[in-house]
């Protein structure tokens, strides 16, 4: 048994036992794959996949719990080269941080400055992507850190931290009948064309909840994953705008007003996400408390590596 033949049961699951996706994923060979799954099933004595001619349908029951300790020992083997270079290369290395496109346009900037300030020498990568993107990035392996503020919380494979809190905000161009309401309500708000996110993001849940629990069906002619999409279209009179705060800039955005509508729907709650029992370098848990200073070093690492430490 090796190392290789791990990675390769690890990454077949991944991949849905596409063994081609499986060999590219490896900088391998398809035969070498289905090589190195033959040598282990002899090895065992078992098989590890169901087999429906040449196509592979899924693990056995066996492979189902060898896949359980596969899992755990490729983690432990990672964790293993963190540690290392954590201690050899301190101040040196990637760091990946998958977040949504509002996130990383408005909320983390100040944050990756003050980063890069601090350790300049770590490759900061901001990869975007949906919540549910942003969760199996982070399942698999292949992010550090997650910042959003849907679907994290969800996964018990997460350890998740408080990053801020939110409420959206209603835009109206200058001029705005909105503008003379003196007390703002939902069911003025729903008599408008509506631009805002799409289902699965910021907090767009939120949105369709604070609506339906007064019995409004707005009219939303226009979604959009991006506040300056969303912007645009408001400038052009498509319809009023329910974004996120931040996205909104006084000056830049001369042509819109801002209504505040805290009152109106519920708080949204942005989290930093880790897998658990990973390890984190020094740099990693220096990022996670720029975005939450009341988080120490310990209290992180018993979240995320409590289980194993």
């Amino acid at each position: 048994m090796n190392f290789q033949q791990l990675r390769i049961l690890q990454e077949a699951k991944r991949r849905d036992f596409n063994f081609t996706e499986v060999a590219n994923a490896l900088f391998t060979s398809q035969s070498g794959v289905s090589k190195h799954i033959k040598d282990l099933e002899d090895e065992l004595g078992i098989e590890l996949f169901e087999r429906k001619g040449k196509r592979i349908l899924g693990l056995t029951p066996p492979g189902q719990q060898v896949q359980v300790f596969v899992e755990r020992i490729v983690a432990d083997m990672q964790n293993i080269r963190r540690v290392a270079e954590n201690f050899a290369n301190q101040n040196t290395g990637q760091l990946v941080v998958a977040t949504t496109h509002t996130q990383a346009r408005y909320a983390l900037t100040k944050v990756v400055a003050e980063f890069k300030q601090r350790v300049p020498q770590v490759e900061l990568a901001l990869q975007q992507g949906s919540p549910q993107e942003i969760a199996q990035l982070l399942i698999r392996g292949d992010a550090d850190i997650g910042i959003a503020t849907e679907r994290l919380t969800e996964m018990e494979d997460l350890a998740c931290f408080p990053f801020y809190e939110w409420h959206h905000a209603v835009i109206v161009p200058n001029g705005h009948p909105l503008l003379q309401v003196v007390e703002l309500t939902l069911s003025e708000i729903a008599k408008y064309p509506i631009v805002t996110y799409q289902e699965g993001y910021t907090g767009r849940a939120l949105i369709n909840k604070a609506f339906a629990d007064c019995n409004l069906s707005p009219h939303v002619v226009l979604s959009a994953l991006d506040a300056d999409v969303i912007k645009a279209y408001v400038e052009l009179g498509m319809g009023i705008g329910i974004v996120a705060p931040m996205a909104f800039d006084a000056k830049k955005d001369s042509d819109l007003k801002m209504l505040d509508c805290k009152h109106l729907f519920a708080t949204n709650q942005s989290v930093i996400a880790v897998k658990k029992d990973k390890y984190l370098r020094g740099f990693a848990i220096e990022l996670i408390q720029l975005c939450n200073a009341g988080l120490s070093t310990e209290h992180i690492r018993f979240a995320v590596e409590g289980a194993t430490n």
